[in-house]
């Protein structure tokens, strides 16, 4: 049987796990419509995991991020053990990238001015949901957008202090490449120094 995927081994990546998740998270591009979505997994001290899924709205040499409601449940795992782990999956060309790292607040600054770009929409629904909270019903949520939009009623809407951003620096990445047979290639980068070593690991 003829081999689909392209096969991907330590010589095909590049030195720096960075460039590498850029060169796949480009080849998606045109192969699926929400490529900044990624499995978030957080855990509370004592080990207790959840997952779900964000938005990467920041992407640099260094490091990941993504915004929320700090009081939120992954806001507030994430305060209190600071760890994550990030899953980037495009299914088009059977490719994974898992991250897993260190996380922190963003700078107020940073999240002021990426709160700011926001539709004024998303930025009323900041202030009125009590992300990860219970809700009496819909229609309360609504009732109390429409409070939160009389507030703010000709001025801009400020950032509430219990929403911002999350940065994640990684401390190791895994680039997944399927294949048949289920003998998939795996390649993962782990902390040398200041450098980055790069070895393959079996399916």
């Amino acid at each position: 049987m003829n081999e689909p995927w392209t096969p991907f081994d330590v010589t095909d990546c590049d030195p720096d796990p960075f460039v590498q998740f850029r060169r796949w998270f480009d080849d998606a591009s045109l192969e699926m419509p929400d490529r900044e979505a990624v499995a978030l997994v957080t855990s509370t001290p004592d080990g207790h995991p959840s997952a779900r899924m964000v938005l990467l709205r920041h992407i640099d040499d260094h490091s990941f991020g993504w915004y929320t409601n700090y009081e939120s449940r992954k806001g507030r795992e994430l305060l209190a053990n600071p760890h994550g782990a990030l899953l980037w999956y495009c299914e088009r060309l059977g490719r994974q990238i898992r991250i897993e790292g260190d996380v922190e607040k963003m700078s107020s600054a940073e999240s002021d001015a990426y709160f700011a770009a926001r539709p004024r929409g998303h930025q009323l629904g900041a202030h009125a949901s009590a992300q990860s909270a219970p809700i009496d019903s819909r229609e309360s949520l609504e009732r109390r957008v429409r409070e939160v939009e009389r507030e703010f009623e000709g001025r801009d809407v400020p950032r509430p202090a219990h929403w911002g951003g999350f940065r994640l620096t990684p401390t190791l990445f895994e680039f997944w490449q399927h294949r048949l047979d289920r003998l998939h290639d795996r390649v993962v980068y782990g902390p040398d120094g200041r450098a980055w070593a790069r070895r393959r690991h079996s399916p």
